[in-house]
């Protein structure tokens, strides 16, 4: 088999390139900053690229001490819609770095039919290295 070697050869840096970009894209990941909010902008929740909750906003206007049950939902949904725009994220940054591969193969590092961050560890399901829910 003449030129076995090279092909093999070639796949393999491939495949270093690719893991170096996931290295890259995770990193990338766990310094992001990612928003959602509720309510009009009344509550704002800031996660992580994994799915962690770092900062929290809750405008005057939401608080009513008779009505906390309002305020609570606010908030889970804000914390949701960040968490959200975090997989979406997550989804984006390891795409790009298989090259879109990950949905090719059905999920590569969990990301496809089972939704992004699946079966990562560090994101809500996670990408390896990265802090998070996992």
């Amino acid at each position: 088999m003449p030129g076995g070697g090279a092909g093999f050869a070639n796949i393999l840096e491939q495949a270093q390139k690719m893991q170096a970009a996931m290295l890259a894209a995770q990193q990338e990941l766990a310094e992001a900053r990612v928003k959602g909010s509720a309510g009009g902008g009344l509550v704002t929740a800031t996660v992580n690229g994994g799915g962690e909750l770092v900062d929290l906003e809750i405008k005057r206007e939401a608080v009513d001490p008779d009505d906390t049950e309002t305020l609570a939902d606010l908030v889970l949904a804000a914390v949701r819609d960040a968490t959200t725009n975090a997989h979406k994220l997550a989804q984006q940054k390891l795409s790009a770095a298989t090259g879109g591969l990950a949905g090719a193969l059905g999920g590569i590092g969990g990301l496809g039919p089972a939704g992004p961050g699946a079966g990562l560890p560090g994101l809500p399901g996670g990408a390896p290295g990265l802090p998070g829910l996992g």
